[in-house]
């Protein structure tokens, strides 16, 4: 079976590299709203260095003539965006005397968009990453579908982590749907200490998300930029100290968030979390290919919410059965096992009291197993 046409244009973009970094644009995040139609129409944006325009428009070129040889591409439809737009004359320099920038609100930076958490100057990804020196791994845990259960295993995975008795962190970097101060029963904005933001610790986990920055009923209405900037403070502006793991709960698909922390440079592997319907193994697919494209090892894929259990022990299978074994093994991955739906595991959720923590319920038993396979793979690192 030949690979989806968007697939096919992805990879034809990741051989255009950008001579001004020597990197291919996909993997430096420079290809934003890729899509592709039935059609044959493709479309993208190209971020770029608005003070290298002349670069902006070689590069631009070179990224639709790579795209327009794909076969099954009939039409391209590419712009090139910056900060500034191309082309546009400069603006006049603003005069001597200028009134003092206003107070940043909680959350945001003045002036600025890089610097969503406001303690610092942004860092580079790769800077920003540099700064976990105490971390001795970091894993992704991601999906290519919402609605999973990822981050609901995420903190589970972390906390039997713990239990094994490893030094474990959770970075929450769904910056659009935190759910971390939930699942841990957080409440209030972390301390900051030296001007670093200490994470709260719960259930034998140093945990940080930007639900711990902005108020429950503040919604995040932030460009790519804003969110790679989260991701790069979540890193430098929190004081993880030592640490064997730092589990990363990542959003759903494969955006600007998961660029950032390939371009980090610090992953040791991800987690694939699937349920076993088709809608959701497509995605898994991508997203298994996105890792493996940028050398980030798969350390394998979980099936979640597997079946449900009777009051009889009969298993019925609401989301199919077996769906992600079936495509762990079509991949060449490694199937983790499989995690029941337990009504517990919701109401445990909701009430900010992992599962994971106890050790009289048989999901305990599921997620323990899942630490040993993930605490076996970083002890071959």
């Amino acid at each position: 079976m030949s690979e989806p046409l968007l697939i096919r244009v992805r990879n034809a973009l990741a051989g255009v590299l950008n001579p001004a970094s020597g990197r291919n644009i996909v993997a430096e995040g420079a290809i934003q709203g890729l899509s592709a139609d039935e059609d044959g129409k493709v479309r993208f944006a190209l971020q770029v260095d608005p003070t290298a325009q002349e670069n902006a428009a070689s590069l631009l070129k070179a990224a639709k003539k790579a795209v327009e040889a794909v076969a099954g591409v009939n039409a391209v439809s590419a712009v090139a965006t910056a900060h500034a737009a191309l082309g546009a004359a400069p603006k006049p320099a603003p005069p001597k005397a200028r009134p003092p920038a206003p107070k940043a609100p909680a959350g945001k930076a003045a002036g600025g968009h890089d610097n969503p958490l406001g303690l610092k100057k942004r860092p580079r990804i790769e800077e920003a990453a540099e700064t976990l020196t105490g971390v001795k791994h970091v894993i992704a845990v991601a999906s290519g579908k919402g609605g999973v259960g990822k981050s609901t295993l995420c903190a589970n995975l972390a906390v039997a982590l713990a239990k094994t008795g490893l030094k474990v962190g959770l970075m929450d970097a769904d910056i659009y749907g935190p759910s971390l101060p939930i699942l841990f029963g957080i409440k209030g904005r972390p301390e900051t200490r030296d001007s670093k933001i200490v994470p709260p610790e719960a259930y034998g986990v140093r945990a940080m998300s930007m639900g711990l920055m902005v108020s429950e009923a503040q919604s995040l209405a932030w460009r790519g930029p804003m969110v790679m900037g989260a991701v790069r403070q979540l890193m430098s502006d929190v004081d993880w100290g030592e640490l064997d793991v730092l589990l990363i709960d990542t959003p759903p698909g494969t955006g600007d968030a998961h660029i950032s922390l390939i371009q980090s440079k610090r992953l040791s592997g991800a987690v694939i979390v699937s349920t076993p319907q088709e809608m959701a193994l497509a995605d898994v697919r991508r997203g298994v290919q996105l890792f493996r494209k940028t050398d980030t090892p798969v350390i394998g894929v979980v099936e979640n919410m597997a079946w449900l259990e009777s009051p009889s022990g009969e298993r019925q299978y609401p989301f199919g059965k077996g769906g992600a074994e079936k495509a762990a093994r079509e991949l060449d991955a490694p199937f983790l096992g499989a995690i029941p739906l337990y009504p517990e595991l919701q109401q445990a959720s909701d009430a900010g009291t992992p599962l994971a923590a106890r050790d009289d319920h048989p999901a305990s038993a599921g997620f323990r197993q899942l630490a040993e396979q993930v605490r076996a793979f970083i002890a071959t690192l």
